[in-house]
């Protein structure tokens, strides 16, 4: 049976994000960057809400909703688990990426940026090289 996954969900109540969302969004990137895979246990409700502070029905509606999209099982008495995954491409496959991506990460922290800066620069820059794939 595969022991409970490596993700550690982080709350960010300033987002405007919903929280529920907020797991599932991190679910998703999990199982796209290969940190989840099919088989893996997501962590209980209680380890969630232990270490996050958050509401337990938070946590069930964010795993029915991922059961809802294909992605996850819930297992009666078992916990929930990973049914499928979202990677593209393997994660071996994209080390020198993240390599090179943390290194411009660490610049642009270097220079003074704050996270929210950074991630708006990277966002910005993101959309502008995918938005000829968007044109049908």
């Amino acid at each position: 049976m595969a022991e409970s996954a490596a993700v550690e969900y982080r709350i960010d109540r300033r987002s405007g994000v919903a929280t529920y969302l907020q797991i599932v969004q991190q679910t998703k990137q999990a199982l796209r960057l290969g940190l989840l895979e099919p088989g893996d246990r997501l962590p209980t409700a209680r380890e969630v809400v232990e270490a996050t502070a958050i509401n337990p029905n938070t946590v069930l509606k964010a795993y029915r909703e991922l059961e809802r999209e294909g992605l996850v099982e819930a297992r009666r008495g078992l916990g929930t688990f990973v049914t499928r995954t979202l990677g593209g491409a393997a994660a071996a496959d994209d080390a020198p990426l993240r390599a090179e991506l943390a290194d411009w990460a660490r610049r642009a922290r270097a220079a003074g940026l704050e996270k929210d800066d950074v991630s708006a620069l990277f966002t910005a820059v993101l959309d502008r090289t995918f938005e000829g794939d968007q044109a049908g």
